[in-house]
């Protein structure tokens, strides 16, 4: 039995349905599960690159440390590791980070176009409206910076010219941030052809409120990560 199997099978299970959800293409995205306990204190278990979904068996799954080196054997780690592990030693509360392709929000992303809070739900779990930073070239280093700076301490982010991530304390929660991202940029582009001006945000005063239900939510999965680990 491989190590980690639990893991294993968790993010498999979460790979095959974002594949599913036709939120990635065969061979375009990745996603990763931070490790804890203490065999996996401080590793990371990702997709392997070129790896077809379809195809794609939990033990293909491979684990790396925090410089992204190989922990055992394995196939070769997803060329945008860099991004994942750049965005762990940021953000204590993410368990797991999932990048998607899907293609309204990817629409966005090639437009440059952020996707303003228009939903509820968006504000309650990503945080607010989804940025875009500036382009950066794909698994570089660049890309791990231009992330993290953009997405700040909320769950979602447009990759210019590329696609998206989301983010979460658990896979599960990661995987429905992409979804969501998805949803909202349909009902964004939808929304324009509309004559009202294109889509209403959502009144300031609540996105406020709603923001701090966020940022509560994000204190008590610290608070729980802290005392698991303690």
């Amino acid at each position: 039995m491989s190590s980690w199997q639990s893991e294993r099978e968790e993010l498999h299970a979460a790979i095959v349905e974002m594949y599913r959800r036709g939120l990635v293409g065969a061979l375009s995205g990745n996603a990763s599960l931070r490790l804890e306990g203490r065999l996996g204190e401080g590793l990371l278990l990702v997709t392997p690159t070129q790896v077809p979904y379809y195809r794609l068996k939990p033990e293909d799954l491979v684990v790396v440390d925090m410089n992204g080196e190989l922990v055992g054997e394995g196939l070769a780690p997803s060329s945008e590791t860099a991004m994942h592990l750049q965005i762990y030693r940021e953000r204590e509360d993410v368990v797991a980070a999932i990048h998607t392709h899907s293609v309204s929000a990817s629409a966005a992303a090639v437009a440059g176009r952020e996707i303003p809070p228009i939903l509820d739900e968006m504000v309650y779990h990503i945080g607010g409206g989804v940025p875009i930073g500036d382009y950066a070239f794909p698994g570089s280093e660049d890309l791990a910076r231009v992330v993290c700076e953009t997405m700040g301490d909320r769950n979602a982010v447009l990759l210019r010219n590329h696609g998206a991530l989301g983010v979460g304390p658990g896979v599960w929660e990661a995987l429905e941030a992409c979804d969501l991202v998805e949803r909202a940029a349909q009902i964004f582009v939808q929304a324009q052809f509309f004559g009202t001006g294109g889509a209403n945000l959502l009144p300031p005063d609540i996105i406020i409120a709603e923001q701090e239900i966020f940022q509560m939510k994000r204190r008590m999965a610290l608070g729980l990560k802290s005392q698991s680990s303690g």
